[in-house]
């Protein structure tokens, strides 16, 4: 699973000829710390969470919800975006884990399953680079944002809180 994400993801940045760098670093899958051994602002890591949202009784969708590392998912905000949305919150880790194709920690800001909705907040725009696990808790890469927003293609609403 693991190493068919990472590859995925390469492929497809090398596919659309992405400006990005492999680092490699010791294990981790905290935010703020793998920031710190990549040596950039924890703001322009690209943190990338699994929810639910659950709407009505039968139906639930799959948000994979990127923000600043500095910020934390605004499930609310989350919610009301989607019409008769009751519930919107972390997915359990073996579904996240399952439908990002990686273990927690080592999220790609990519949705590569048609059941997983990309929503991304705009205050990811400000970096020129964004910073993230590639799949791995050992290797991360540096994306341009730009590269990254035309590739990915993602939905840009206000979900960050401070």
């Amino acid at each position: 699973m693991l190493s068919d994400t990472y590859e995925k993801a390469i492929t497809l940045l090398d596919a659309n000829k992405a400006s990005y760098r492999l680092i490699d670093h010791a294990p981790e899958g905290q935010t703020d710390k793998v920031s710190a051994l990549r040596g950039h602002p924890v703001e322009a890591a690209a943190k990338c969470i699994v929810l639910i949202v659950k709407i009505g009784r039968k139906t639930s969708r799959f948000v994979l919800a990127v923000v600043p590392g500095n910020a934390r998912v605004d499930t609310a905000r989350v919610k009301s975006l989607f019409n008769g949305a009751t519930y919107a919150g972390f997915a359990a880790t073996d579904v996240a884990e399952r439908l990002a194709g990686s273990v927690a920690g080592t999220v790609l800001p990519f949705a590569f399953r048609p059941d997983l909705t990309l929503i991304v907040d705009p205050s990811i725009t400000k970096q020129d680079e964004l910073f993230f696990n590639a799949a791995r808790l050992d290797r991360s890469m540096a994306l341009r944002t730009s590269d990254y927003i035309a590739i990915a293609k993602p939905r840009i609403e206000r979900i960050a809180a401070y």
